[in-house]
C-alpha cells in the first residue's frame, strides 16, 4: 500500500492528502510530528534528504515535492481524473497550479509575521487581491478550473486560498472566489483536511517560532 508521510498542518502536504482522498487511493498514513522535530530523524532523512514533507513511496518509488506527487498520482492512478482532456482546460488548470504555488503560497509568512499596519503587509493584501482577480476570470462561469470537475488546479489553488482566507484575508470583496471556496469546503475529502481554527493558531505559532529562530 502507499506509504504518504505528513504532517496535517503542511499545506503542501494538504494537497497530496485532498488529492488521495479525492481519487479514493488507499494510503497508510504516517505522520511526521516537525514541533518534536522528527523530520531531522536519521531514517526520516533517509526518504526525504532536505526534511521536508510530503514524501510517498509507493511499488518502493520514492518520490518528493507535492506537484510531482500529484502529477504522480495521476498518472499512476486514472480513476476519478483530476486533470482535464481539453487543451485549453488543462492550460488554465496549470496555470492556477503554477500562481498559487509561485506567487499566493509566498504571501503566507507575511499574513503571520507583520503587523496590521504594516506598508508590506499592505502590499501583500493588494497582491492577493490581484491573484483572486486573476483566478475568478480564469473560472468565469465554471464550478471548476477542469470545468465541471475539481481539478489538481483546484486543489492546488483551494488549498492555499482557504488558508489565507483562515490567516484574515477577507474573501468577500471576490464574491466569485468566495462561492468556489463554499463550494470545495462541501466536498468530503476538504472538510477531513482542512484546519480547524485552533490548528491554524497552532500553525501560526510554529511558524513565528520558525521565523524567530531564523532572524
Amino acid at each position: 500500500m502507499l506509504q504518504f508521510y505528513y504532517h496535517p498542518l503542511s499545506p503542501l502536504s494538504r494537497r497530496v492528502w485532498i488529492a488521495l482522498l479525492e481519487k479514493e487511493i488507499p494510503f497508510e498514513s504516517i505522520i511526521i510530528n516537525l514541533k518534536e522535530r522528527e523530520q531531522f530523524k536519521p531514517d526520516f532523512l533517509v526518504i526525504s534528504p532536505f526534511h521536508h514533507v510530503p514524501v510517498i513511496i509507493d511499488d518502493g518509488l520514492r518520490v518528493l515535492e507535492s506537484l510531482a506527487i500529484l502529477d504522480y498520482l495521476e498518472n499512476k492512478y486514472p480513476d476519478n481524473p483530476l486533470l482535464p482532456q481539453d487543451a485549453a482546460q488543462l492550460a488554465r488548470v496549470r496555470m492556477v497550479q503554477m500562481v498559487a504555488n509561485n506567487e499566493l503560497s509566498s504571501v503566507i509568512i507575511s499574513l503571520i509575521s507583520e503587523r496590521e499596519d504594516s506598508p508590506k503587509l499592505g502590499q501583500t493584501k493588494r497582491k492577493i487581491q490581484r491573484i483572486l482577480k486573476f483566478f475568478a476570470e480564469l473560472l468565469g462561469n465554471d464550478d471548476y478550473f477542469g470545468g465541471d470537475n475539481i481539478s489538481l488546479g483546484d486543489i492546488v489553488a483551494g488549498n492555499a486560498v482557504i488558508l489565507v482566507n483562515k490567516l484574515g484575508f477577507d474573501l468577500s470583496q471576490n464574491q466569485k472566489i468566495k462561492e468556489w471556496c463554499d463550494r470545495l469546503m462541501q466536498r468530503e475529502a476538504w472538510q477531513k483536511t482542512q484546519p480547524n481554527d485552533e490548528q491554524v493558531k497552532m500553525f501560526k505559532q510554529t511558524l513565528q517560532k520558525l521565523l524567530n529562530s531564523q532572524s
